[in-house]
């Protein structure tokens, strides 16, 4: 099993993703859509919810409810992503089980997972191609 996603820039640093029946634009610039790191913290919180939910069940933590993540991702010299943190807020009292349910959660999250150097894209480039 694979995930594909399709990627387009006619010019610029904007570029329209088909995901399945989807389409996303995220601009390297910010001026038109969300940049780069904006989507790929987007994509990570997203990803961090629903393992919360099921890291709080399998650790008898109790329904979750309303979830809220502010997402901080601190830059580098070089604007480069150097550390992300997630300030979670949720309706339900997780008592003395918040921190395993936050380590379950980041076993579970595949973002959280795929964020290791060793999971570089393969590149080809391809020069007149259109």
């Amino acid at each position: 099993m694979s995930k594909e996603v399709h990627s387009v820039s006619e010019e610029g640093f904007s570029t329209t993703n088909e995901i399945r029946d989807f389409e996303t634009t995220i601009d390297a610039t910010g001026e038109d859509a969300p940049d780069t790191l904006e989507s790929l913290l987007a994509a990570y919180s997203a990803c961090f919810v629903p393992a919360l939910r099921v890291a709080a069940e399998q650790r008898q933590a109790g329904e979750l409810g309303h979830i809220e993540i502010d997402v901080t991702g601190d830059l580098n010299e070089d604007d480069k992503l150097a550390a992300v943190s997630f300030d979670v807020s949720v309706e339900g009292d997780v008592g003395d089980k918040a921190d395993a349910v936050v380590s379950r959660a980041e076993e579970l999250c595949k973002v959280h997972d795929a964020l290791k150097t060793d999971l570089y894209a393969d590149v080809s480039l391809e020069g007149d191609a259109f």
